[in-house]
């Protein structure tokens, strides 16, 4: 029945109007006569009936071409809008009172009007009546949950969170013809919802009473539907459900939303739901001015945070973005990720060692980039504190290379990606990449261009991070492994860092190091629970003591830096002391492992000695 009336939808609905348009002609006339009884009704042929039935006929037929027309016009039998919907209700409306006006201007123009002259715009209200609630019953019925088709057991589950995704999360649930999910109730802490509803759905109270309102429900699983909600609300719910023994899932960011609010999106809360949600606001019109229409190069492509400049680049149109990195399976990845196919013979392809300061020219004089984000880096702490020696070939030597490169082809803008180990630092990663900052800065004199440099802190999913190796931990059954109980580090998500980064990169001067706001650090034992919690089984936690190179806790800031935000609210401004070229070169490279990281802390050293100079406000 549902499927013959929706293949028959316009005349099903033409006729539905048209019996609706005569009903209301004849009962607005039959009020005017003051003849509108049962047996009149019933009887309308009686013979000492006053209701003029000729002229009835002919205003209903008046109107219901009009509004047939009218209809025809906008669309609203055809499918503009869905069936029940408000907008189609705006569109019915407007389309009734139209008729309804037509059919009145016909009758007050002749001389022997078929009704009284203002009879028709009553009829107007009642029609609206008439044609509306056919629509809401089917809108009604339509809003019914399927029933399972598959035979499987669906799972009774609480929505937190009554707002727009809440309720798109409960119409695909009830939409699913397996019927994976029983959404049975909302909870919501906006007391102004205490009372609402939603396809059969209400809200039974808030978070605060979450394990007593699951417990009377009958519900185990609670979905975090609040794809804006930020880490700390996220954890703070979480936190309430545990206590209450309950499993908990939840929806992606509004980010990670792409195509909408399904159920299929539903996963079980990870790591970087609890620390990574930052609310990050993009001035999308400044990002574009810098990218849009421009030749993009951005160096370590295939890395963790090249691979997502890459991804986030592309969105603001550039005429061209090109992909640089030493690893073609990387990059062989990254060009499927982007474009959905490995052209690897593309030109905006390069396979290419930042080390190498020829090659470099090569690729620079070939392609002619406008703007370079430079994340071409090594970047493990302890790893590099074996090996300074590749630390300062790839962090100092080879930055060098490829700003030197872009100031010879005349780029317009270059960022160099730097780490908040750069404050401060006490380790080779520190040291190298401080060095860099400086190298980057000694170039804001030298060349045309904008040189400036973008620090953050520990970036959630890369390659070698904290909670990579946790992941990996868990699924080999623990123990998980924490340097010391009271180590903290700043986090941020991928998306979330890469996002500053463009943003920064849009408003930094010359010279400067933009420090990004990465939020409250985090202890790390925390972040080892919260893992451990989510893995639903006995995993151990061990403590391991600080490796040389660690610091108990990171800082964004020098301790001869000034937090100064002159534009955006999360981008700090910091000055960074050149150093020239020759001081790079002049780290010893060859000597042995500790004597090469005393030099490279001495050249830091060296900066620190340097005027640290002011941002203006």
């Amino acid at each position: 029945m549902t499927r013959l009336l929706r293949e028959s939808r316009v005349s099903v609905l033409i006729l539905i109007d048209a019996l609706a348009w005569t009903a209301a002609m004849y009962f607005a006339v039959a009020q005017r006569f003051e003849t509108l009884s049962i047996n009149r009704v019933l009887h309308v042929s009686d013979a000492n009936s006053k209701v003029p039935i000729y002229g009835v006929l002919v205003l209903a037929v008046i109107a219901i071409v009009s509004h047939v027309l009218l209809a025809w016009v906008v669309r609203l039998h055809q499918g503009r809008t869905a069936l029940g919907s408000f907008e189609e209700m705006f569109l019915l409306v407007s389309v009734i009172i139209g008729a309804g006006g037509i059919a009145t201007a016909s009758n007050a123009l002749i001389s022997q009007p078929y009704v009284p002259r203002a009879t028709p715009l009553v009829a107007v209200f009642i029609a609206v009546v008439f044609c509306a609630w056919p629509r809401g019953l089917w809108r009604i019925l339509v809003s019914q949950p399927l029933r399972s088709e598959s035979g499987v057991v669906s799972t009774p589950v609480m929505i937190v969170g009554a707002g727009d995704g809440g309720c798109e999360l409960v119409k695909s649930m009830q939409r699913d013809s397996d019927q994976h999910w029983r959404p049975v109730a909302f909870v919501d802490d906006d007391r102004r919802k205490r009372h609402f509803r939603y396809r059969g759905i209400r809200v039974v109270g808030t978070t605060e009473h979450l394990g007593r309102l699951a417990a009377r429900a009958g519900v185990k699983t609670v979905i975090l539907a609040i794809p804006s909600a930020d880490s700390v609300s996220i954890s703070r719910l979480n936190e309430i459900a545990l206590d209450a023994n309950l499993d908990v899932k939840v929806l992606p960011s509004v980010d990670e939303l792409l195509t909408g609010v399904h159920y299929s999106a539903v996963r079980d809360l990870s790591p970087e739901d609890l620390l990574g949600r930052h609310q990050v606001e993009i001035d999308v019109r400044s990002i574009a001015g810098y990218l849009a229409g421009k030749r993009v190069l951005v160096t370590g492509a295939g890395g963790s945070i090249g691979s997502e400049l890459c991804r986030q680049i592309i969105r603001y149109g550039p005429s061209a973005l090109l992909m640089l990195d030493r690893d073609e399976s990387a990059l062989h990845s990254l060009a499927l990720s982007i474009y959905g196919r490995a052209d690897l013979e593309s030109q905006n392809v390069v396979l290419a060692n930042i080390r190498e300061a020829d090659r470099m020219l090569e690729v620079f004089e070939q392609h002619r980039p406008d703007v370079v984000f430079h994340a071409a880096a090594l970047k493990h702490v302890n790893m590099l504190e074996n090996h300074a020696s590749e630390a300062v070939k790839t962090n100092v030597l080879g930055t060098l290379n490829v700003p030197e490169a872009a100031a010879t082809s005349g780029v317009e803008r270059f960022v160099n990606v730097s780490t908040d180990k750069a404050a401060d630092p006490i380790n080779v990663l520190g040291f190298t990449k401080r060095i860099a900052e400086g190298l980057t800065a000694a170039f804001a004199d030298r060349a045309s261009g904008i040189f400036l440099s973008v620090r953050f802190g520990n970036v959630l999913g890369t390659r070698g991070s904290v909670l990579r190796t946790f992941t990996a931990q868990v699924e080999a059954g623990g123990p998980l492994t924490v340097t010391d109980p009271e180590v903290t580090r700043y986090f941020m998500t991928i998306r979330e860092a890469v996002q500053l980064v463009i943003q920064a990169a849009a408003i930094g001067r010359d010279g400067e190091a933009l420090v990004l706001d990465m939020g409250e650090p985090v202890k790390i034992a925390d972040v080892a629970r919260q893992v451990a919690q989510q893995a639903h089984r006995q995993i151990d936690i061990v403590y391991t003591g600080l490796k040389p190179g660690e610091k108990m806790h990171e800082v964004l800031f020098g301790s001869d830096e000034l937090d100064v935000r002159p534009v955006h609210p999360l981008v700090s401004h910091v000055h960074v002391p050149v150093v020239s070229a020759l001081a790079a070169h002049q780290i010893q490279l060859h000597e042995e492992n500790a004597q090469v990281a005393r030099s490279a802390a001495s050249v830091c050293v060296e900066m620190s000695r340097q005027p640290s100079g002011s941002i203006a406000p």
